[in-house]
């Protein structure tokens, strides 16, 4: 699919990890997952349909801190300056400003439930 199909389309999901070799072990052994590592604390995986990761640096919903995440939900955008703009006029609240990461640049948004979300783009 070319990436003007994935325009506003969710894209990738992240879930938090504890311990990312362990986490592959599973995945790999059960499913049949496939892996790429983007240092020590973050890989990516690809079940053959759709990709997404496993965040070290993220907590799960099971942590015990005052900031709790599960899942994140990963959606493309082909200008993420406009998607940008129209997340804040609609009233979503920017959690984490455009920042830079191997393979394009992205933003974090709470919707108006509080769940949050990621916009990302070359």
């Amino acid at each position: 699919m070319a990436q003007e199909d994935h325009n506003l389309k969710i894209d990738y999901i992240e879930f938090p990890a504890t311990d990312i070799e362990a986490t592959k072990r599973f995945y790999n052994g059960v499913f049949g997952w496939n892996f790429q590592d983007y240092g020590p604390d973050y890989t990516s995986f690809h079940d053959g349909r759709l990709a997404g990761g496993f965040n070290k640096g993220a907590q799960s919903a099971g942590a015990s801190s005052e900031k709790t995440c599960g899942p994140l939900v990963v959606i493309y955008a082909a200008s993420l300056e406009d998607t940008y703009a129209k997340v804040t006029a609609a009233g979503g609240k920017i959690v984490r400003e455009i920042f830079g990461f191997p393979g394009g640049r992205r933003f974090h948004f709470a919707d108006p439930n509080g769940n949050e979300l990621s916009v990302w783009s070359e």
